[in-house]
């Protein structure tokens, strides 16, 4: 992940609240996690693999698809400031990541319900379509207003995506392979994440940005044509009598309450504090009756999963996102070399995710769990040290290295107890739920920790003092988060055999 080098210390700062938060929160929703799923699926051949004859052609399907996913995230932010001078729509820059999250919270939860009522494979190609559309609106976009559009209709094909995917792979897959499942999921994105920039800024510079855009619902065609007989043989699933249209007008709330409270993000006036509080009183009720029921009390069993799904994914974004510019402002790095100083924990999310799908290694996954959530608390602590005069700046990519790997031990290893919790025909609404704590995980940590950059003077450029305290307060911050986390992970076990959490 790269930041872009500020003109000044006073616009670095104004970055992190608003542009940071809404590029990080709209791709959150495709990042590397595991499908939730429940029930007994047949096992042909308890000696094959995920790679084995009768799972191969979905396997590579599916992990192509993830694969494009996570292409798309890199590339795209990218190419993104580039696209936005070009329409003239720098002031609209924000909203082409803020269009994208709020539509994509809408769709998660639209995907799960239609996924429990008719199976996964219509929503799949449906949110692969509208995914594609979007793709391609935004791309040949002559005007900025075009190109938010077609990037909330990417949004919407995303949420519907990865919900279905999800449900996908628990209802092909037994549970003997689903933790190498997740360490697969991990490992797509290594190679995207890493390679994806590069060629985006290859392309944009030599081609053009459109093309970025264009090329890519192109890709999509080849991976669809090798899954599509393995999705059409998926057994029928129990059909839900209907679909909860509480439910999908609940994600309609949280979907705009998200979006009023990311346009107030953009504005620094006090007026801005109407669209906030009205984008809040909205998408608090919603969010409560959208989780399992205790989940922000850390009940035990799936609300604890949902839970810390939220606080480790906010608290290590919440980190990242203020770490290049760390690097850039205080420690005179360029954009480019800060942001390869992150890369070294997407190759080591992928390793702890293959830690965790070791047979072996499954009667202690809890206490794998609460290890990532302590790598990551420490990891966070040892960023800050770079802060301090003598300490070397690889300290900061030393790190993400152990961060990174705690974070596979912790999303991966949670998203495997999760099969474990969840009601058959609920397995949509699970995988939704997981998804919006993510996002809003996410959105939360990243939004405290620019209100506190600022509010400690992180933008006071002739001051070098108050720059380094507002960069302490936030990583303690986020290391404390990891710390609450590491508590929910000793509450994940249910106490009773009643495995999932009631929905209110």
């Amino acid at each position: 992940m790269t930041a872009a080098e500020p003109a000044d210390a006073l616009t670095a700062a104004e970055s992190i609240p608003t542009g940071s938060l809404t590029a990080e929160a709209a791709e959150v929703a495709v990042a590397p996690v595991a499908p939730e799923v429940t029930g007994p699926v047949p096992d042909p051949d308890p000696a094959q693999g995920v790679l084995g004859r009768s799972y191969r052609a979905l396997t590579f399907g599916i992990i192509s698809v993830v694969s494009l996913i996570a292409f798309e995230a890199s590339a795209v932010n990218t190419a993104m400031p580039v696209a936005a001078r070009a329409l003239d729509g720098v002031g609209l820059y924000a909203f082409s990541f803020s269009a994208f999250f709020t539509a994509s919270l809408f769709a998660m939860t639209l995907s799960g319900e239609w996924c429990d009522r008719t199976g996964p494979l219509a929503p799949l190609f449906t949110g692969i379509a509208a995914f594609g559309a979007g793709l391609v609106v935004a791309g040949s976009a002559q005007r900025m207003w075009m190109f938010v559009a077609g990037r909330g209709i990417q949004g919407i094909g995303g949420g519907l995506v990865l919900v279905a995917l999800y449900v996908v792979v628990g209802r092909a897959y037994p549970e003997r392979l689903r933790p190498s499942i997740v360490a697969a999921f991990s490992a797509a994105w290594v190679v995207p994440v890493i390679v994806g920039p590069l060629v985006a800024g290859t392309v944009t510079e030599h081609i053009g940005w459109r093309w970025v855009f264009l090329s890519i619902p192109v890709l999509i065609l080849l991976p669809l044509a090798v899954m599509l007989p393995a999705l059409r043989a998926l057994p029928a699933a129990e059909r839900a009598p209907a679909m909860d249209r509480r439910r999908i007008l609940l994600a309609l709330a949280v979907a705009a309450g998200a979006g009023l409270l990311q346009y107030a993000g953009q504005d620094l006036r006090w007026v801005a504090l109407v669209p906030a509080a009205a984008g809040l009183g909205m998408l608090a009720p919603a969010v409560l009756r959208l989780l399992p029921r205790g989940t922000l009390r850390a009940a035990r069993g799936l609300p604890s999963v949902v839970l810390l799904r939220g606080i480790a994914a906010g608290a290590f974004l919440g980190t990242e996102s203020f770490i290049p510019l760390m690097l850039v402002t205080e420690r005179g790095m360029s954009a480019t070399t800060a942001g390869l100083s992150l890369t070294g924990g997407g190759l080591t999310w992928a390793l702890g995710s293959y830690t965790q799908s070791r047979p072996r290694l499954e009667a202690h996954r809890e206490r794998l769990m609460t290890l990532g959530m302590l790598l990551v608390a420490a990891a966070v602590a040892l960023a800050s040290t770079a802060l301090i005069d003598g300490v070397p700046a690889w300290i900061v990519a030393a790190s993400w290295i152990v961060g990174g790997y705690g974070m596979g031990l912790t999303i991966s290893g949670g998203s495997v107890l999760l099969l474990k919790l969840s009601r058959p025909g609920e397995e949509g609404a699970d995988a939704a739920s997981l998804q919006i704590s993510d996002a809003l995980g996410n959105i939360t940590l990243v939004g405290v920790g620019g209100v506190l950059f600022a509010a400690l003077g992180g933008g006071a450029g002739g001051d070098t003092a108050a720059p380094h305290a507002a960069f302490v307060v936030v990583f303690l911050t986020m290391a404390a988060a990891a710390l609450v986390g590491a508590y929910v992970t000793t509450r994940l076990r249910p106490r009773t055999q009643a495995l999932r959490g009631k929905r209110p």
